[in-house]
């Protein structure tokens, strides 16, 4: 009596369905076994695609025939040859290897006798039409979600900073999930900063509560979905390209293409911080006055506590008291506090600055409109080149890349032109505000906030000597503070002074500055 191994596979719910079920197919092929007398061997279950063998249980089952050689299995049983496989070069293939122990393949409700030359026709067919129907469907979901893409719809798993969401009409969409959305948006600004590696980025973010791989985090940074455009790769003629996503960005375009130069090295890294501890906040900012090599710092362990110096490494030996020289410096940052007289001539100072960089807002808005006009002329006269033959359908799309690409830049451009205050001054008289008192600013912040400031205030590093501070430079905005310190500190006979000869030092040449007169 023969013996036959039952093969049940099922994929999906809806092939259940259609009648499918690993239950019915088992009922069936059992029956059939007592019909024409064989012996039941094995009977393997799979919930997998047949798309190739590469399936769980089958892997086993054809383990299990080469070992015995096919000794235990004369024939494997399924109810039809989709079940089998959707795969029509890899049957026959698989065909051959079973054949090959002595062992035929049959399906009870396609049933071919495969030593007959001409069934092998219907085996073709019975092969290529579960196929075909794998393929379309497969193409109807490939087209289905490039059709949705470039709508601007989602069609994936959330990326990290998102949630999948569904509305009450059952569209699916994506929406920014906290806080991981504020920590990713985080992590592109501090990269497009430039002032730390992608590891110390990821390091932080997880400090934060994000679950990311690090793979994962890598892939995260790339995608232009958190500037809110979906990527349509190419196809066939059509070329690859960006479209507006119907979801929430979580950051700006310019602040993701800042954010890809970093990481394709196109743009310089500024200097990485260096750390130090809170009793040592000028290590790093210091210069030997003895030899002029860099000053470092260390705790030096005494009987009771620990001392901090800063001190030189050259052979020179020079060693001074880390607390006296912090002490010294908050001294010396008081020459830097503006005096109130001159806090209205620094304000119109300041302002004239932003307003020659950045221009008037309204100016800005024309001249890009007139951009975007311009553009969309030329659109039009290449789409009647096309029309009437002159240029070819390559070109075509060549150029109309080009230009959806300078237009896509002119709306972000236009976007932040819009966003921007319509007046500074209240902005800059909270600056102002700040800057009164620079002394305690830098005694009431941490340790970062007091290297910023430093660093901010200093371009290069500095030389205490005699309890005196020296340095070849300082910001030129504070050094226009001073100068105004200095000019209201040698007036003392009350006379009005006129600051307008001071605005140069910030203000670009070419700018005529409003005459500011102060009675001090």
């Amino acid at each position: 009596m023969k013996i036959a191994d039952l093969y049940i596979r099922v994929s999906t719910d809806e092939q259940a369905d259609k009648g499918y079920s690993q239950r019915n197919q088992e009922e069936q092929l059992r029956k059939y076994c007592v019909i024409n007398s064989l012996t039941i061997g094995k009977v393997i279950y799979e919930d997998h695609s047949a798309k190739t063998f590469n399936r769980p249980e089958w892997k086993k089952l054809l383990l299990s025939i080469r070992k015995q050689k096919g000794a235990m299995t004369d024939l494997i049983l399924f109810t039809k040859w989709d079940r089998f496989s959707r795969n029509t070069a890899d049957s026959y293939q698989m065909i051959g290897i079973l054949r090959s122990f002595g062992i035929e393949p049959q399906a009870i409700e396609q049933p071919l006798d495969l030593s007959i030359p001409e069934n092998k026709m219907m085996l073709a067919f019975y092969l290529a039409v579960p196929e075909v129907e794998n393929d379309r469907r497969s193409l109807n979901t490939f087209f289905g979600m490039r059709r949705a893409k470039k709508e601007g719809r989602w069609m994936a798993t959330a990326p990290v900073g998102y949630k999948n969401r569904v509305k009450e009409n059952g569209q699916k969409y994506i929406a920014p999930s906290e806080p991981s959305a504020s920590i990713m948006k985080w992590a592109f600004e501090s990269l497009a900063e430039g002032s730390q590696t992608m590891s110390d980025i990821l390091r932080e973010c997880r400090k934060k509560g994000l679950r990311c791989s690090k793979n994962n985090f890598w892939v995260a940074m790339r995608n232009p979905v958190y500037c809110g455009k979906i990527f349509i790769p190419k196809y066939k003629d059509e070329e690859a390209c960006f479209v507006q996503g119907q979801h929430e960005a979580i950051i700006s375009l310019a602040i993701f293409d800042e954010a890809q130069n970093v990481m394709n090295g196109r743009k310089k890294k500024s200097p990485f911080k260096i750390s130090s501890p809170s009793e040592l906040p000028l290590r790093g900012f210091l210069i030997c006055p003895r030899c002029g090599k860099n000053l470092s710092g260390s705790p030096s362990k005494g009987k009771t506590k620990w001392h901090f110096y800063y001190h030189c490494r050259s052979a020179c030996g020079y060693r001074v008291s880390a607390p006296l020289h912090n002490e010294n410096f908050k001294k010396y940052l008081k020459r830097f506090e503006p005096l109130p007289p001159a806090m209205e001539c620094y304000l119109h100072v300041i302002e004239a600055k932003y307003n020659t960089t950045h221009g008037n807002s309204g100016i800005l808005k024309r001249e890009l409109l007139k951009e975007m006009k311009d553009m969309e002329t030329k659109m039009a006269k290449i789409r009647q080149l096309l029309m009437d033959g002159d240029i070819d359908p390559l070109d075509y799309k060549e150029l109309k890349g080009d230009y959806d690409q300078k237009i896509s830049s002119l709306e972000e451009k236009l976007r932040d032109v819009a966003n921007r205050p319509k007046s500074v001054s209240t902005l800059i008289k909270l600056l102002m505000n700040t800057l009164i008192d620079f002394e305690k600013l830098y005694s009431g912040g941490d340790i970062e906030v007091q290297r910023n400031i430093i660093s901010t205030i200093y371009p290069f590093k500095l030389i205490f000597e005699n309890e005196a501070c020296r340095t070849p430079r300082v910001n030129e905005g504070v050094d226009a503070i001073f100068q105004i310190n200095k000019v209201l500190a040698e007036n003392k006979n009350g006379t009005e002074l006129d600051f307008s000869s001071l605005s140069h030092q910030v203000i670009p040449l070419g700018f005529e500055p409003r005459t500011t007169t102060l009675k001090v």
